[in-house]
């Protein structure tokens, strides 16, 4: 029986449902699957198809799986963990579950820079430690200020729309669309330079690229306007991490909200981890049932497509299309 291997120690039932119904049986790793592991498992199963959720889908593990492996399936919508010149090169399929967890990520976004300009978790923490703090602290109205989105795809027009129910201007900057006004409530800003100064609070949602790598880094921070809030649910080396430390022990930046990390898992210790002034969570805005499953059997479907010679059924779930 042809094999999908998991990149990862689990897959939704209703994936393993929809693999298992084409003839597909499916293995998975461990959590965090290093090189090594990958290759073991390769060796094990000689796969037709990769289900990538964690670890890094490099030349190395390819080149173990052919002539057997056919497709690269990402969970998710970032294909940053897969070296798409040697997916190219080798004349693989890749695709990703494109838009199956916009809703799951903007609301948590959302949550995060509620809590942020609430003070949530600092009054939270006082309230834990017998302290009442009525007259100490005040938090922030959200209405009425300026929300800069960093992206304006599946997950940033839906944070706009969010934003707009809450009476925030919203303006976002995304080079990757089609010159003209978008859809929605955000108003388009040609620059990033030109959008940060007027950011009250900075959302991310740009995919990692050469173009992105490091894109946030201390001279842009340093544009932001002072109090300023980051939240950040993209993906992890998009933001400079020594540099926003600065930014929040300075006290320009008033706080972050974070759900991707350069590292991750982030190592126990990490100054992200404990800083007063970061909101960390651990890349879970994903983790509901509805984004959970969407993109569990989104990547499913799109391995039954591809290994059937027919186009995948989620929106933009083609990267790259296989060699004829």
């Amino acid at each position: 029986m042809r094999t999908v291997l998991v990149t990862a120690a689990f897959l939704a039932p209703e994936a393993v449902a929809l693999l298992e119904g084409a003839g597909l049986a499916v293995a998975c790793t461990s959590a965090y699957p290093d090189e090594a592991e990958l290759l073991r498992g390769i060796a094990a199963h000689r796969p037709v198809a990769l289900l990538h959720r964690q670890g890094l889908v490099t030349a190395a593990v390819m080149d173990a799986a052919l002539p057997e492996l056919r497709v690269v399936a990402r969970h998710g919508a970032g294909v940053d963990g897969i070296d798409l010149a040697a997916a190219a090169a080798r004349g693989l399929a890749v695709t990703r579950a494109a838009g199956a967890n916009s809703r799951s990520v903007a609301e948590h976004a959302m949550a995060l820079m509620l809590a942020l300009l609430k003070d949530l978790p600092a009054i939270a923490r006082g309230m834990a430690d017998d302290r009442w703090e009525k007259t100490s602290r005040m938090t922030r109205d959200v209405e009425g200020l300026t929300l800069g989105l960093v992206g304006h795809g599946a997950i940033g027009a839906r944070v706009a729309r969010l934003g707009a129910a809450f009476g925030m201007r919203v303006l976002a900057h995304d080079p990757l669309l089609p010159p003209g006004p978008l859809d929605g409530p955000a108003q388009r800003v040609a620059t990033l330079d030109s959008l940060l100064p007027q950011a009250e609070v900075l959302s991310l949602h740009c995919p990692l690229d050469a173009t992105t790598r490091g894109l946030l880094g201390a001279r842009e921070l340093a544009l932001l306007p002072a109090g300023a809030v980051l939240v950040h649910t993209a993906r992890g080396g998009v933001a400079d991490e020594d540099a926003l430390l600065a930014a929040l022990d300075s006290g320009h930046l008033a706080g972050a909200g974070l759900d991707v990390f350069a590292t991750e898992p982030l190592p126990p210790g990490h100054r992200l981890r404990t800083h007063p002034r970061v909101l960390a969570t651990p890349h879970i805005a994903a983790n509901t049932p509805r984004g959970a499953v969407g993109m569990s059997t989104g990547a499913a479907e799109s391995i039954v497509a591809v290994l059937a010679g027919r186009e995948p059924a989620l929106p933009g779930a083609v990267v790259l299309r296989a060699a004829a």
